[in-house]
């Protein structure tokens, strides 16, 4: 296992199949949150960095789309293997740069993993339509084709797993994909460069262009990108799908979210409270599949309230490197700024504060940037911390009387990414549900996330653009459909051409 240094490095691009640190002059610090120490410097693109990464894409995207599938699978499990001998060093670059522990950090690359493995199914997932003879000596078939240039702008939460939802997927399917990682914590995205390298994949297929806002736009205004897969805040993806669109790509944007818990009195409190005290504080909150409001119904509410407290005063919280850690430091100062605002302001508008992480100290990290579990009860929905997506360790506790109550309250809600229920009624399982408007739904599962032969997406506010993210609707998106409608005549007979439209 390689060990995690303090040394500043100089992060780079990867185009063309090589590393470069690109024409642009302009770099921004990367941080370890758990120390608050500059750990890298990362070269910023310019205008022609960006061009040089599409030219090349375009140039791969032309060749690469033609190469047979046995080929590209080849390619996919080859890379699959090296991502697996990799998690150790993947890992520690995720909790250098991110914050989070190293469990955690394992965690993302194996759910990521799954949908290479998604993707190694290619053949069967490309597999076209044929109907035989709808007229007669006529035959329709169908068949999808790739895109061309693509390109993934991904946030900081996940940076193994949120590239690999899109880039294999891409890649499987016959186009070349450009990485756009977050500035915050970029290095992981080289190693998966070099790891697709390594496995095969020719030069230009895979590029990491880093940048910041000048780099995103000019991948969504692009005349030779072809498609857009974000993951971000929301108003960040409306921004993205409105400007992409408008320049007439495919888009699929998905935003962020504000996910309820609905715990019913019938549930096993002890369970629930496990769960949630995970969901809401695992990552440090940062994940836009965090429940961060637990929906107390009826009698459920003071008991759950006091189980979420004892767990939540226990969760040990240290740099992410530290064996029994749990969780770990925010992303920046910024972050914890904002996150102890949205408490402070909750306070004063009544809330009842159950426990308090804002002045956590953890020693021999005094610089770093940390933020301990806090709960938040009788919170209102007026008030900031409901109405904003914190993304930090806040659970904000709203109690009402009954079911559905809480499903009113849940679709009166702008976002609609996540949402669970925790009870032992299959009747109000069921009916939950069938009436929640959000796209991803945890019957006493906290965390919903769908495995990679389904679909990732919300609804609402939480997703810009029509197609969720990998699994089927990954397919659909990085390619387009084609139908052939063919006749092959005998020579020595009329054609039976008719000006009247066709029909059998």
């Amino acid at each position: 296992m390689t060990a995690i240094t303090t040394e500043t490095t100089v992060i780079n691009h990867f185009l063309n199949g090589a590393e470069t640190p690109g024409a642009g002059d302009r770099t921004a610090n990367v941080y370890n949150p758990a120390t608050g120490a500059v750990s890298g410097e990362l070269r910023l693109a310019n205008r022609a960095d960006l061009e040089t990464a599409v030219a090349a894409a375009r140039k791969a995207a032309d060749t690469w789309g033609d190469i047979s599938l046995a080929k590209r699978t080849a390619v996919l499990f080859k890379f699959r293997e090296l991502v697996a001998a990799h998690v150790d060093d993947l890992a520690q670059l995720v909790t250098a740069e991110h914050g989070k522990v190293l469990s955690d950090a394992k965690g993302e690359i194996g759910r990521g993993l799954e949908v290479v493995e998604y993707a190694c199914g290619i053949p069967t997932l490309l597999k076209g339509d044929y109907s035989d003879q709808v007229s007669t000596g006529i035959d329709v078939f169908s068949f999808r084709e790739p895109l061309g240039v693509v390109a993934g702008i991904t946030p900081f939460n996940f940076p193994v797993m949120v590239p690999l939802w899109m880039a294999p997927m891409a890649i499987a399917t016959g186009n070349a994909f450009i990485l756009k990682p977050s500035e915050r914590d970029p290095s992981a995205s080289l190693l998966l460069a070099k790891l697709w390298k390594e496995a095969g994949l020719p030069d230009g297929v895979f590029q990491v262009l880093h940048g910041d806002k000048e780099t995103v736009d000019g991948l969504l205004t692009h005349p030779d990108v072809d498609g857009i897969s974000f993951v971000g805040s929301t108003p960040i993806a409306q921004y993205v799908h409105e400007t992409a669109t408008k320049h007439g790509k495919r888009v699929q944007a998905l935003g962020g979210a504000k996910n309820h818990a609905i715990i019913l009195p019938d549930a096993d409190l002890d369970n629930a409270a496990d769960h949630l005290a995970a969901a809401a504080f695992g990552s440090a909150g940062e994940r836009c599949m965090a429940i961060s409001v637990a929906v107390a119904v009826g009698d459920a509410a003071d008991l759950l309230v006091k189980k979420v407290e004892e767990r939540a005063l226990a969760v040990k919280v240290n740099n992410g490197t530290a064996p029994d850690a749990e969780m770990g430091p925010v992303i920046t100062p910024a972050s914890k700024e904002r996150i102890v605002r949205i408490v402070t302001e909750a306070e004063a508008a009544g809330a009842a504060m159950v426990v308090d992480g804002r002045d956590l100290v953890v020693p021999g990290h005094e610089d770093g940037f940390w933020v301990g579990p806090t709960v938040i009860d009788h919170v209102k929905t007026e008030m900031t911390a409901y109405k904003e997506e914190i993304f930090g360790p806040v659970l904000v506790v709203v109690r009402v009387d009954t079911l559905e109550d809480g499903i009113k309250l849940i679709n009166a809600n702008p976002y609609g990414n996540g949402t669970a229920i925790f009870t032992s009624s299959g009747a109000a399982a069921r009916t939950f549900q069938r009436s929640v408007t959000v796209g991803m739904i945890g019957i006493n599962v906290p965390l919903p996330v769908p495995v990679a032969y389904h679909s990732f997406g919300g609804w609402k506010a939480s997703l810009f653009g029509d197609k969720h993210i990998y699994g089927p609707e990954g397919v659909s998106f990085y390619t387009r459909g084609k139908v052939v409608t063919s006749r092959w005549p005998e020579t020595h007979h009329a054609s039976g051409a008719s000006y009247n439209f066709p029909s059998n």
